[in-house]
């Protein structure tokens, strides 16, 4: 060895499946292709490069010299190619059977393109379990990189850190190296002479130790600041020079080249963890604020504080599906068709339907993408394009599937299930056009309403709750100051609002928004009080319903009842939720009894469009004559009518509700107030749309209204066909 350090630098570029074309060639531009521009430069210095699929596919089609670039800077021996599970998935959240399966197929697409073996992977997030091991090594990898966070959990010492380690689980062993915390501050936020000065130290009391830094690649550019501050003020020149004039005692390595030439320190069994800001946010928010408030108390002012903190543990990933219920209906929804796609390919598949079957699992992977299932010093969960993709993936596999089942022509059936996990059951309508599921033991809401023409969920909503970081928001108030975007800092410091006066717009929800979502309002409420969370007198918004369901060949039915309570009167509540073979729309019965008499009843129906984008000119109300009536952030009080639609000419959807009575319609926007890497902003989740009828029972104390949620997707099918003819 030439010296007696080995730097192990590893870089890990994703943007995410359903990003916006814009955001991944920004990326592009600021970060990849530059960061090669300086790489070929200097040729003594080798990096790990991975890549996820989701970036790769893009980059294959997009930017074919990025890919020749690589595949020359891998031949020379400056790059490792190391790889993972295919369209970056948390490995928590997705089976056995499909860790291996995405991870194995990534392999291969990777040595295909470029043509090296592929000996290493990321784990994405560094989320670990320590069954794990064993799924990465069947699936043919050797090593990989978590955080020494992970390290520390078990009592290792920072001095333990310079190497890797050995792990194992059903008798497969498995290297992992330590990425360095400290690293990650540092580079490239400090003059490069800190990082050098650190890896002196560990030099200096550790001969023959592997330092490895791993991070993401979007931090040389990308990262509010950092443009300038890594390419035009030049901190990558300094930084690779500096590694290059202590090369007597610094060695720059890979991870294949530290495995071949260093022996493993010992075997080391991991506990469940990710990197420690992860661990953070996975906390419920009460903790996260007892977490923080503990850690600032101490840190400056106990002398013990650094053996107290190796001791100091955050939250488990899994629990983020807990802590926003969304997550988990994803989640949810993905493991179904996961376990149908194993039924099928594990059955007797016709030949011709293999390619089906192919392409669905294609289609589930990409679904799993982990971004959108999670939140943290990112949008994640928050950003309704990144959730709006899981769910065009996963109806994709879904239809797929159907098709390889050999469903042909139109369908429909009902069945009844534990559909998102929470041990009740749930109702699931499905036919050759639509997926409707429903939650009886909840409010029997309908929680989500695929629309297969065009793959989308049009309730992949998400409920405004309090975050930690809503209370930096409010303090900020009217003081707010606007991020110096020509400094570069860490993003878990970075304090910046993209929209004025966010304070006054934080609000939380007490229900899903959902649709189907049963009100009892007070008499003459207003508009905004219900808008603010006021005016509920009834418990039939979240209350258990009885099910009964009812099918033929030609319509399914499921009818929910409950016996609640409208202020100090009981009353029942009947909907009645039918589907015709062929038909574009749910047709929705609701029935109340037992209506007190001369007393003024005040009954909303609750629906949520989720998907359908705001502030854009070409996604708008329509009223019963067609006519426009705003943007779909709109406010409105209408007047009773008969229909109100609401069209997205983007999705080519056009989404209406039809009533047999007249009815006021209030509208309005669902918006949270979310951080993402750009700062702060408000996000457009949903269009809450309420019919609402006041009125006095009549003396039978009974009450009906019919209501018809059309989907025409006629728009969106013409565009694919003239889309078509165009490239034919």
């Amino acid at each position: 060895m030439s010296g007696r350090i080995r730097l192990v630098l590893a870089l890990h570029d994703h943007q995410p499946i359903g990003n916006f074309d814009g955001v991944f060639e920004a990326a592009y531009q600021d970060s990849y292709w530059p960061f090669l521009d300086v790489l070929e430069k200097h040729p003594e210095i080798p990096v790990a490069l991975h890549t996820s699929g989701s970036l790769l596919e893009w980059l294959v089609e997009k930017h074919p010299e990025y890919i020749d670039r690589i595949r020359m800077l891998a031949d020379r021996g400056q790059i490792e190619i190391i790889g993972g599970p295919f369209y970056e998935p948390i490995l928590a959240c997705i089976p056995r059977r499909d860790r291996v399966g995405q991870i194995t197929a990534y392999s291969r697409y990777l040595e295909k393109l470029f043509g090296a073996p592929v000996r290493g992977m990321w784990v994405p997030e560094r989320v670990w379990e320590q069954s794990f091991a064993g799924d990465i090594t069947q699936a043919g990898i050797e090593y990989t990189i978590l955080d020494d966070f992970h390290f520390r959990s078990t009592g290792l010492r920072d001095d333990e850190l310079y190497g890797y380690y050995l792990s194992e689980d059903e008798g497969r062993l498995l290297k992992i190296f330590p990425g360095s915390e400290r690293l990650r501050y540092t580079i490239p936020f400090a003059d490069p002479q800190e990082t050098i000065n650190y890896l002196r130290q560990i030099a200096d009391r550790f001969p023959n130790a592997v330092v490895t830094f791993g991070d993401d690649g979007e931090k040389f550019g990308t990262w509010p600041g950092t443009k300038q501050h890594v390419y035009q003020d030049g901190w990558i020149h300094r930084f690779f020079d500096a590694l290059k004039a202590n090369s007597e005692w610094l060695k720059i390595s890979t991870l294949a080249e530290a495995v071949d030439n260093v022996p493993p320190i010992c075997r080391i069994y991991l506990p469940d963890a990710s990197y420690r800001e992860m661990t953070e946010w996975a906390l419920p928010v009460g903790k996260q604020i007892e977490h923080q408030k503990l850690i600032h108390e101490r840190k400056d002012t106990d002398t013990g504080w650094p053996l107290i903190s190796q001791f100091l543990r955050g939250g488990f990933w899994r629990n983020f599906r807990v802590k926003y219920p969304e997550s988990n209906e994803m989640y949810a929804r993905v493991m179904q068709v996961s376990e149908r796609l194993q039924e099928l390919s594990s059955g007797e598949t016709p030949r011709e339907r293999n390619d089906l079957v192919a392409e669905a699992r294609t289609e589930l992977y990409r679904a799993q993408c982990n971004c959108p299932y999670w939140h943290g010093a990112f949008g994640g969960l928050y950003l309704p394009h990144l959730r709006n993709a899981v769910y065009q993936h996963v109806i994709a596999a879904d239809t797929l599937l159907e098709q390889a089942a050999g469903r042909t022509g139109h369908w429909v059936e009902i069945t009844g299930g534990d559909f998102n996990l929470d041990a009740r059951k749930e109702i699931r309508i499905a036919s050759d056009r639509f997926v409707a599921f429903f939650t009886p033991a909840r409010g029997g809401h309908l929680y989500e309403f695929d629309i297969r023409s065009i793959n989308h969920n049009l309730l992949a909503t998400l409920n405004r709750r309090p975050e930690v970081y809503h209370e930096k928001v409010r303090q900020a108030g009217e003081h707010q100051g606007q991020h110096d975007e020509n400094r570069a800092v860490s993003i878990h410091d970075l304090v910046a609002f993209k929209q004025p006066d966010l304070h006054k717009k934080i609000q939380y929800d007490a229900w899903p928004r959902k649709s189907c979502v049963d009100h009892f309002l007070q008499p003459g409420l207003s508009l905004d009080r219900f808008q603010a969370g006021e005016g509920e007198i009834g418990d039939c918004v979240t209350g258990v319903y009885d099910t009964v369901l009812r099918r033929s060949n030609e319509q399914v039915q499921a009818r929910l009842s409950r016996h609640g309570k409208l202020g100090p009167y009981s009353v029942t509540l009947t909907k009645t939720i039918g589907l015709e073979r062929g038909a574009g729309q749910l047709e929705i019965t609701y029935e109340l009894e037992a209506l007190p008499q001369n007393v003024p009843i005040h009954f909303g129906i609750e629906f949520n469009f989720a998907g359908m984008a705001a502030g854009a000119s070409d996604r708008y109300f329509y009223d019963a004559q067609g006519r426009q009536m705003g943007q779909l952030e709109t406010v409105l009080d209408l007047a009773p009518t008969e229909r109100i639609g609401l069209i997205d000419e983007w999705l080519g959807l056009d989404a209406a509700l039809e009533f047999s009575k007249p009815t006021g319609i209030w509208t309005f926007p669902i918006q949270t107030i979310s951080q993402s890497e750009g700062g702060f902003e408000a996000v457009h989740q949903s269009t809450m749309v309420l019919p609402h009828w006041e009125f006095t029972a009549p003396e039978d104390g009974k009450w009906s209204v019919k209501i018809g949620l059309s989907i025409d997707t006629s728009a969106a099918q013409a565009r694919r066909l003239r889309e078509a003819a165009t490239v034919s």
